[in-house]
């Protein structure tokens, strides 16, 4: 996998060999004090961690972040609460709960960071350390995070944009599928930036499956010049390879994020690309980070977000990606 800010992903993958250790030698383990013999305990006790994602239920993405939350949880023994609402204010309300449930660390998205604002500096003031991931990295510190989990989104829209353009691509349709989901726009306004020429919006509601093919296929049967769509998730690249073939459009589909039908459409050439940001560091490594914090008050990132993506899968990889797509970790 490839990523444009090597240097930071090096942060996040040397998290996850901590967490290896950890599981068995970590903090929180009793181990032997050098040249005495004598036991030197480490802070131990129960550790409760709320994931709260702004993701609605059953969607393939947010599963597998759940599934890396979960997966850390158990292997470092940490109690994984995770819940989830598309609705930025019961966002909000589940961050309240959370906070006078007294959690001892909270994993938050922010895709709307305003809503969320006032929910996650009360996290912070009660003394509850936290973890954003995925959605308004730019905000997390100003919120007082620990530190922020994810991709750029704008980085990753660029990258996207260059790669059509040096497919031979030159007018591209964007379609966003969450309204005021500023990631979602970064990722258009990224693409943009680095495919240079036209590129057009188009805003959909992934709620409505059947509204969102039928508003792809309109914009391609309307201007048949278009000859890119970049669908910023897995469930709107399939509704778009299904506009283009419905439009008898010679359009080309690229997407955002993984799951196993991008895969199969890869593989069937029907997708061009996937961008990955791998989801299952963003729900395994914060709890990771929390657990480091509680038990030897280690930080990570040095104020910086650990950045899982971009990464691109196509043909080149995508028989060793699906596999992983397959049992829910990519």
């Amino acid at each position: 996998m490839t990523s444009v800010r090597s240097k930071k992903v090096r942060v996040g993958l040397a998290v996850a060999a901590v967490a290896a250790v950890a599981a068995c030698s970590g903090p929180g383990a009793t181990d032997q004090t050098p040249n005495t013999g004598t036991a030197a305990v480490r802070p131990t006790g129960d550790l409760r961690v709320a994931v709260i994602s702004h993701g609605t239920a059953g969607d393939a993405f947010w599963n597998v972040v759940k599934n890396g939350a979960t997966d850390a949880g158990r292997q470092l023994g940490v109690t994984v609460d995770y819940n989830s609402d598309g609705d930025p204010g019961r966002q909000a309300t589940l961050i309240d709960n959370a906070v006078s449930q007294k959690v001892g660390g909270l994993v938050v998205s922010m895709a709307n960071p305003d809503a969320l604002k006032t929910s996650v500096e009360k996290a912070v003031a009660a003394g509850i350390p936290v973890v954003t991931i995925n959605s308004g990295g730019d905000r997390s510190a100003s919120f007082g995070a620990l530190a922020h989990v994810g991709q750029e989104e704008g980085v990753a829209g660029e990258e996207a944009g260059r790669k059509l353009k040096a497919a031979g691509k030159t007018k591209l349709l964007c379609v966003i599928h969450e309204a005021g989901n500023v990631g979602l726009s970064r990722r258009c306004d990224g693409a943009k930036v680095g495919f240079g020429g036209t590129v057009t919006n188009l805003q959909v509601d992934i709620n409505n499956p059947t509204d969102v093919e039928a508003r792809i296929k309109g914009a391609l049967q309307t201007d048949s010049s278009v000859d890119a769509v970049l669908a910023l998730n897995p469930q709107v690249a399939v509704s778009s390879v299904n506009a283009v073939k419905g439009a008898s459009a010679k359009a080309s589909v690229a997407a955002f994020d993984l799951n196993a039908d991008v895969t199969d459409a890869i593989k069937a050439g029907d997708v061009l690309f996937a961008v990955d940001q791998q989801q299952y560091e963003q729900g395994y490594l914060p709890v990771v980070m929390l657990k480091l914090y509680r038990d030897n008050a280690n930080t990570v990132g040095g104020g910086k977000p650990v950045l899982t993506g971009p990464g691109f899968v196509d043909k080149s990889n995508v028989d060793k990606v699906a596999e992983y797509a397959e049992r829910g970790t990519r």
